[in-house]
């Protein structure tokens, strides 16, 4: 398994992997628009990075951040927005694989740190983040409004 940045050739890819994103939280299945993705990704002005698991040909998995500023004082952080697997790879190693490749991303990068926010519904995730060591964090509610 390798994991590596996408491309822009990999718009189409990232396109069907948003549609089984959305079809894991229960909406829509659909591809997302090729050209948001291009635009998000490999615009003028990207709006995120993102890594894809790969054995071979396939894909596996991706997983999409930014970085967030000021973290703690002026530090950066790597904000993890979303990490996937695909069904099929899932207890292969590949989430674990993902933290790692984003830990160093972090570092490279000058982060002080690496934040996420898990659904409280997904026990396997939550199983995976207390594997590695890290605790929740309490004290900050999750707001959301539309623009």
């Amino acid at each position: 398994m390798e994991i590596s940045p996408a491309t822009e050739a990999d718009t189409k890819t990232i396109s069907v992997l948003l549609g089984e994103i959305e079809d894991h939280y229960g909406g829509d299945s659909a591809p997302a628009d090729e050209r948001q993705v291009q635009a998000a990704l490999f615009g003028a002005r990207p709006h995120a990075t993102v890594l894809l698991a790969r054995d071979g040909d396939d894909v596996l998995g991706l997983a999409s951040y930014t970085f967030l500023w000021p973290a703690a004082g002026a530090d950066s952080s790597l904000y993890l927005k979303e990490l996937y697997v695909r069904e099929s790879a899932r207890r292969r190693g590949v989430a674990r694989a993902f933290m790692v490749a984003l830990s160093e991303a972090a570092a490279a990068a000058g982060c002080s740190r690496v934040e996420w926010t898990a659904d409280t519904d997904n026990p396997p995730a939550l199983a995976l983040y207390e594997s590695l060591g890290v605790e929740q964090h309490q004290g900050k509610v999750f707001y959301r409004v539309g623009v």
